[in-house]
C-alpha cells in the first residue's frame, strides 16, 4: 500500500477538495401551474408531467 512520504499541507489538500462542494437544486416551471418543482418531476401541487395529467389531484 503506498504510504505518503511526507505530510500534505493545508493548501495542497484544500485546493484538491476545492471542487468538491454541492451544488444547488435546480427548478423548473410546471407548465400548467407555473410552481417550481424540480426537472423531470410530477408537480406535486397539480399532479402534470408536461402537458399531461399524470396523478389526479381529486384525492389529495
Amino acid at each position: 500500500m503506498a504510504v505518503p512520504k511526507r505530510r500534505l499541507s493545508k493548501h495542497r489538500k484544500r485546493t484538491r477538495r476545492a471542487h468538491h462542494n454541492l451544488t444547488g437544486l435546480q427548478l423548473s416551471r410546471c407548465s400548467n401551474c407555473n410552481t417550481a418543482i424540480p426537472a423531470h418531476r410530477v408537480c406535486h401541487n397539480c399532479g402534470h408531467y408536461g402537458s399531461k395529467e399524470v396523478v389526479s389531484t381529486e384525492n389529495l
